[in-house]
């Protein structure tokens, strides 16, 4: 018998059976985690509602509208207040990134779309736009006001013109439409930087007035924050450094918080699935607090007045307020891929005591949230893929492995396919491409021996 023949059944065997568990678990599927807005756990409800914005999916410009990016207005009690979607009705590609609380109790808002960012104070009541401006900038994540009115803004994928990039901070007058100030990454980091330059070089998504002269800024791909003055220009304080991804990964968000003894840095450290606290202490950071569990892909963590911290657990699709030991006294689940959540009457970002001064540092799983109860939870793809390479040499690979897909998978798969029929189709096409590719060199393999034989 022709030994090829033997794999081909096999080939095919598992084929089959891959494509059934896809088919039978996507029958068996309520895609509910793909669009619901509702409570979890709500064991404490604060004073204030909560304002989320979520930053939806879209492809080749137009929305899925099974997942669109707006903004979230949450009760106490976790009840839904009103969502708004702004001009994404039409379809237009865009998301919703950083919503900030005014003093005034309107939001300003960032969305980019169309290749240009609008930034509009909106008013919280009713959801029409006080003022809009719109940025030259294709992709921004994050605006701040300054107190002068003016707008700093963190400007990411600019042109690159002689190998150098033009990723940049820079500070907006709006009476006038133009750039007044600006600070560039080039101009202190070097081209090899992340492996070198190219059209997304920092990924800067955060940049927050730290008192009157300092700006704390975030290039996600350089792994580090950056404590920069204004006035000079001069950068004061580093966490973390490029590559260095035990101390920061991909991170979003930090914020300054004044602790008893230096500064403190409270960030979602995202890539790493946790959100990490720094204390500056004897002229080094030390780590001080870490929360880990059942967190994907975090984005966004606020310290609130009472010592709690509000959490943007961006890929679990849900916003939660831990306590400093990581119990879950609140959670809302705010389908599709949350980025930023604010607690009004709690004022902009982080406004509360250091784990230092909490008596809390330390490392805590978060717990007790609707996700986190004994029984609640089922097996996911990315805690098996982790799982089947325990206690074996590939462990390591293995859990890259989990960490990749459970990063990854969400923005691609279709919200009618089960996450696990989406692996298993995803297993299929492996195994039907090798199928293919061995039947392509069986074919050959006949003809170049046929050939060499003299009988072709």
């Amino acid at each position: 018998m022709d030994s090829r023949i033997r794999p081909r059944p096999a080939f095919a065997l598992v084929f089959l059976l891959l494509v059934l568990v896809s088919v039978g678990s996507s029958l068996a599927y309520d895609p509910v985690d793909d669009g619901s807005l509702g409570p979890g756990t709500v064991e404490r409800e604060p004073a204030n509602a909560t304002v989320i914005s979520t930053q939806g999916v879209h492809f080749a410009g137009q929305f899925d509208r099974s997942r669109p990016p707006r903004l979230l207005s949450v009760d106490p009690d976790g009840g839904l207040r009103w969502q708004y979607e702004g001009d994404h009705g039409d379809g237009v590609g865009g998301w919703f990134f950083d919503v900030d609380p005014l003093p005034n109790g309107n939001l300003l808002v960032v969305s980019p779309r169309n290749g240009e960012t609008l930034v509009y104070e909106l008013d919280r009541e009713t959801r029409e736009r006080v003022w809009t401006e719109r940025l030259p900038f294709t992709d921004t994540h994050d605006v701040d006001r300054l107190d002068d009115g003016r707008l700093v803004v963190a400007h990411m994928r600019t042109d690159v013109e002689n190998g150098t990039s033009g990723d940049r901070v820079v500070v907006w007058n709006r009476s006038r439409s133009e750039v007044t100030r600006e600070w560039r990454f080039a101009d202190h980091f070097p081209a090899d930087t992340d492996g070198g330059v190219d059209d997304d070089w920092t990924h800067v998504n955060d940049v927050d007035p730290v008192g009157e002269d300092r700006l704390l800024v975030s290039p996600r791909n350089f792994d580090q924050v950056l404590l920069i003055n204004r006035t000079t220009g001069d950068v004061e304080m580093r966490l973390g450094r490029d590559g260095n991804t035990d101390v920061l990964h991909a991170q979003h968000n930090p914020d300054y918080l004044r602790g008893p003894d230096g500064p403190t840095i409270l960030v979602a450290d995202s890539e790493n699935d946790r959100v990490v606290e720094y204390a500056r202490e004897d002229g080094t950071w030390n780590r001080t607090w870490t929360l880990t569990g059942n967190l994907t892909w975090p984005r966004d963590a606020d310290r609130l007045p009472n010592g709690n911290t509000l959490v943007v657990d961006s890929l679990g699709h849900r916003v939660i307020e831990v306590t400093p030991t990581g119990e879950v006294v609140w959670e809302f689940y705010a389908t599709w891929a949350p980025y930023d959540a604010e607690r009004l009457g709690t004022g902009d970002g982080s406004n509360g005591p250091t784990v230092q001064e909490l008596n809390a540092t330390g490392r805590y799983a978060v717990h007790d949230g609707a996700g986190e109860s004994p029984g609640a939870g089922r097996t996911t793809p990315q805690a098996w893929l982790d799982r089947v390479t325990d206690d074996t040499p590939a462990a390591g690979v293995g859990t890259a492995i989990a960490t990749w897909w459970a990063h990854r998978a969400p923005w691609f798969r279709p919200v009618w396919i089960s996450p696990w029929g989406f692996l298993t189709t995803v297993l299929a096409a492996c195994v039907g491409a090798t199928w293919l590719t061995a039947e392509v060199h069986w074919r050959w393999g006949d003809a170049v021996a046929a050939w060499l034989s003299g009988d072709g």
